[in-house]
């Protein structure tokens, strides 16, 4: 027999009419002679709830105890799934992230994967049940729950798929697979029927909500082919798998974006060695995510530095540059709170020439400013005005042409 695993987003199983739903997609999976593995989130909005309460209570409550609170929405969703399968009389049991073997490091509300030792899912397989497992969690050394982060409940299936073997791993969500890009802001976006880690992973830094980037980094280093589809329709998805021959025939497959940006600089610094590694490994250590970085030429043997990150960490980064800065004798910190990230993907990019001075000329032709410029292989990323983000992704996708198959 196969062996598949399923997982659920928050969205599938938000009420008890869609655990209906999902578990009859999981017992037609079953009896269709395979061995399944369901990974699911917690029910709806409830994480951001739970977070809520928790910084009613207090400011900045216990990581541990967090750990310990959020845990037990993924909790809500097995049992109940478990429950809806056994009244459609087949086999199921319910297991937490620690019963089902997945071990995690230190680090709480964000902790890492160490290993997945997967005993007892392998026993109830045998057993002929349907295996629910909660995402998002594992147990660290200390034999303390810790949660993986946002996003956590992929990659313990990524994970899962991996440990097991598993012949396929589908990720089902309210969208019906990856786009050219967001539908909502662009009417013709087309779902693509394939799409390589690389890229998937490229659109996940650059803002795409589709899939967690770990998640997809496991699936790359373990071969493990995922499909995003719909849990609501029963149409075919998107298969994310290694780039094969014919991929970079499309030069330009998607076109992501970010609105949750924003740009600081750090004004006049002297221009010696140790001045980024200061400022950085200061981010770095407060755990703020550092994305685009640009240095101005020396003048007068000082530079400017602009750096962007998520506008959620703002608050915390402006903090800790005002300190620093005084320490380094910055001539002031600058910020610019909204702005957007709008980037091409493509694997096609590698070998064919012109791309980005065609994204280049489309901004100009809107009269759109591009404020900051990265690239890499198969991407490039430009900083815009968040007002003009929409304006720069519908141009960019009609010059394009991903509208056409």
């Amino acid at each position: 027999m196969k062996t598949v695993v399923m997982k659920f987003g928050g969205s599938s199983v938000a009420d008890v009419q869609k655990v209906q739903n999902v578990a009859r997609r999981v017992v037609e999976k079953k009896k269709a002679k395979n061995h399944v593995v369901v990974v699911v989130s917690a029910p709806g909005d409830m994480t951001d709830d739970l977070i809520e309460k928790a910084h009613q209570l207090c400011e900045s409550p216990s990581e541990r105890e967090m750990d310990m609170l959020l845990s037990t929405g993924e909790q809500v969703s097995i049992a109940l799934l478990s429950m809806a399968i056994h009244h459609l009389k087949a086999g199921a049991v319910s297991l937490t992230g620690p019963q089902a073997g997945i071990y995690a490091d230190h680090n709480h509300t964000r902790a890492k994967i160490t290993k997945i030792l997967p005993d007892k899912i392998q026993e109830e397989l045998r057993k002929g049940n349907v295996v629910i497992v909660a995402g998002f969690q594992g147990i660290n050394p200390n034999q303390d729950i810790a949660t993986l982060g946002r996003g956590g409940s992929d990659l313990t299936a990524v994970a899962l798929a991996a440990a097991l073997k598993a012949d396929a791993c589908e990720i089902y969500t309210d969208v019906s697979g990856v786009y050219t890009t967001d539908p909502r802001i662009v009417p013709e976006a087309r779902k693509l029927d394939k799409i390589s880690y690389d890229e998937m992973l490229e659109m996940a830094g650059a803002g795409s909500q589709v899939m967690q980037a770990r998640s997809i980094e496991v699936a790359k280093k373990y071969g493990v082919e995922l499909q995003v589809r719909s849990t609501f329709l029963k149409e075919e998805g998107t298969w994310i798998i290694e780039e094969v021959k014919g991929m970079e025939d499309v030069i330009v497959s998607s076109i992501a974006f970010d609105k949750n940006q924003s740009k600081l600089t750090v004004l006049g610094v002297e221009d010696r060695p140790g001045i980024a590694a200061r400022i950085f490994g200061e981010l770095a250590e407060a755990h703020i995510n550092v994305d685009m970085i640009i240095q101005s030429a020396a003048q007068d043997r000082t530079n400017d530095i602009s750096f962007t990150i998520a506008r959620t960490d703002l608050k915390k980064a402006l903090s800790i540059l005002k300190e620093v800065g005084k320490e380094l004798k910055s001539q002031g910190i600058s910020c610019e709170e909204k702005v957007a990230k709008v980037s091409i993907v493509g694997v096609g990019m590698k070998s064919h020439a012109g791309v980005a001075a065609k994204m280049f000329k489309t901004l100009s032709d809107e009269k759109i400013n591009i404020e900051m410029i990265s690239t890499s292989e198969i991407k490039v990323a430009c900083v815009v005005k968040e007002f003009e983000c929409q304006q720069a992704v519908k141009a960019l996708h009609k010059a394009f042409e991903l509208h056409k198959k």
